[in-house]
C-alpha cells in the first residue's frame, strides 16, 4: 500500500554530516529519513524556501523539458529500500502513454516539488526504514568532499540571491 507523504524538512546527520530528508506520512506520525547528497539537499531546500534563480537549475530544466514535450509528472513513489539504498519511480504521462522512470528519491522529490505532484512511500519502505543501519552511511572523506561540505553547510538562504546563475 502506498502512503502519501510530504517533505517535513531537512536536517544533518551528526555522525556523518550528510543531509537527511524527512518524509512524513500526511495521515499519521510515521516518518522516513532518507540520506541524500548535498547538491540534492540544496535543490530541495531552494524549492521548499521558494528561492528562485535567474537560470534554471537541473531539476527546473528537467521539469521544463517535460512541459515542453507536453508531458506531465503524475506522482513520485519511493518504492524500495535495499542495502540501505532507497529507490524511487517518477510516473509520467506523455500523450496516451504512462511511463515509470527509475530515479534516486532525492532527484524524484526535487522534481515533485517543482511539479507540485504527490509523493508516496510504499508501506514496506516505511517498515524497512526503521531498520536502516546508520553506521553504513557513507562518510565524506576526501579533501574536496570536505571542502564542499563546509561551503554548503555555511550557506545561508540569502546567499542564493546574491549570484546570477
Amino acid at each position: 500500500m502506498l502512503r502519501e507523504v510530504h517533505v517535513a524538512g531537512l536536517t544533518i546527520d551528526p555522525m556523518t554530516n550528510s543531509p537527511i530528508m524527512i518524509l512524513k506520512d500526511i495521515n499519521s506520525d510515521q516518518a522516513v529519513p532518507i540520506w541524500i547528497g548535498l547538491l540534492e539537499a540544496t535543490a530541495i531546500a531552494s524549492e521548499l524556501e521558494n528561492i528562485k534563480f535567474s537560470r534554471p537549475m537541473t531539476h527546473d530544466l528537467l521539469k521544463n523539458i517535460i512541459d515542453i514535450m507536453e508531458g506531465e509528472v503524475l506522482r513520485i513513489e519511493v518504492c524500495d529500500l535495499r542495502d540501505n539504498t532507497y529507490f524511487a519511480l517518477i510516473h509520467l504521462r506523455t500523450g496516451d502513454r504512462e511511463l515509470q522512470i527509475d530515479a534516486r528519491p532525492s532527484d524524484a522529490i526535487a522534481l515533485a516539488l517543482r511539479a507540485r505532484v504527490p509523493i508516496f512511500v510504499e508501506d514496506l519502505v516505511i517498515q524497512k526504514s526503521r531498520r536502516v543501519d546508520l553506521g553504513a552511511k557513507e562518510e565524506i572523506t576526501t579533501e574536496e568532499g570536505k571542502k564542499w561540505t563546509e561551503i554548503l553547510e555555511s550557506l545561508d538562504p540569502s546567499d542564493f540571491t546574491k549570484y546570477k546563475m
